[in-house]
């Protein structure tokens, strides 16, 4: 199990803070460094157990859940980013079908563009939320 967090690296990065979580430390590192450009605040889990660990210590505006997580891990994390923080939005890549908790689920292989322009749809969203 690993964690590390992310510091942000531009100004911008009050576009808000995710976590995003994957099980394969490549794909984790190169998809963060996007999220970052774009002006998150990103901290990364490595796997189901580190992803349920840091959103039971953090706060987040949203949780994505990558591609190389198992089914069932994009399964159970919407339940537990839920149940930590009912306005933490949950970005699913790579998913089929509906989930309960989860707000906005894409087919990663879109690209980068749809994966941005998703997670800017949910933090918005939460925002929006948060302030009615």
């Amino acid at each position: 199990m690993k964690m590390a967090a992310k510091p942000a690296r531009t100004p911008a990065a009050a576009l808000g803070r995710i976590l995003y979580a994957e099980n394969d430390a490549k794909v984790l590192a190169e998809q963060a460094k996007l999220f970052e450009r774009a002006g998150y605040t990103v901290e990364c889990a490595e796997g189901r157990a580190a992803a349920q660990l840091a959103l039971s210590k953090g706060v987040y505006d949203a949780i994505v859940l990558g591609h190389t997580l198992t089914k069932d891990d994009r399964h159970h994390l919407p339940y537990m980013a839920k149940k930590s923080s009912a306005h933490t939005a949950v970005l699913v890549l790579h998913a089929s079908g509906k989930h309960p908790a989860v707000d906005i689920a894409i087919d990663s292989r879109e690209g980068d563009k749809a994966v941005l322009e998703a997670l800017e749809s949910v933090v918005q969203q939460k925002a929006l939320a948060a302030v009615s």
